[in-house]
């Protein structure tokens, strides 16, 4: 059964966080979205979800600031961090481009992105562009850095980064990436070439695992039409199919 690029990150992200407790997702984030609920179907609804843009699906009352504090209490193991740029040693900048005094381009602000990337154990870092232009070799501002100093308490931080071609996962030993996986039809060069920063790599690259068809069965039948409430734009895009009856 074939599937669309979203489909397949959807699938990663799934595989990603199978064995956890509590997921929350952040607003404008569709696919960690479906990823998240996907993931709580096939483990049988043993698995919390929090998507703070969907009122089924959110049991917060006071918005973000309940998120902060489950967050800072240890009880959120997985959230979804993107930025305007991300740099090799994870940092992420959602404030401008160029210089923070007279940005070129000024952008929403990086909110509670630092809070978040301290205290949630796994931190997914998403970005489905995947170009020189997003992933840069020094962001031009660090909303959130991806490494503190040893003295610096710090239980969470970067987990990997899911790109429309790759996957990589963060060495905090190190404060590198290393590239874990190429997605169907991309090669080494080509993500060598579309990246501005260095990464780790073996001789031997393996291809990202695409979704069995039973998996996108149960994407396509009992995640879309949740996702639809909440992203209908995007579920109208992915799910041209959808019954949203």
């Amino acid at each position: 059964m074939d599937c669309q690029p979203q489909e397949l990150l959807i699938s990663v992200i799934t595989d990603i966080i199978a064995s956890d407790r509590h997921v929350a997702v952040g607003a404008a984030s569709p696919i960690p979205g479906c990823a998240a609920l996907l993931a709580q179907l096939e483990a049988e609804h043993r698995m919390d979800v929090t998507i703070l843009h969907s009122r089924r699906d959110n049991r917060f009352t006071d918005g973000a600031r309940e998120l902060f504090d489950v967050a800072s209490q240890g009880r959120i193991d997985t959230f979804f961090l993107g930025g305007v740029q991300i740099d090799g040693a994870a940092n992420i900048n959602l404030v401008g481009i160029g210089d923070k005094t007279k940005p070129k381009k000024r952008f929403a602000g990086s909110f509670g992105s630092a809070l978040m990337y301290f205290v949630v154990p796994k931190v997914i870092l998403f970005r489905e562009e995947h170009s020189p232009r997003t992933l840069v070799n020094k962001v031009d501002f660090i909303s959130a850095p991806g490494a503190s100093p040893e003295n610096v308490y710090r239980p969470g931080g970067p987990y990997g980064l899911i790109t429309g071609k790759a996957v990589f996962l963060f060495d905090r030993q190190v404060g590198r990436f290393r590239l874990n996986s190429l997605h169907p039809g991309e090669t080494l060069e080509g993500v060598i070439d579309a990246t501005g920063f260095q990464f780790d790599f073996n001789s031997s690259v393996p291809q990202t695992s695409v979704p069995t068809s039973s998996r996108l069965n149960l994407l396509r039948q009992k995640v879309a039409p949740k996702v639809y409430r909440f992203y209908p734009e995007f579920a109208k895009r992915i799910f041209p199919d959808l019954s949203t009856a």
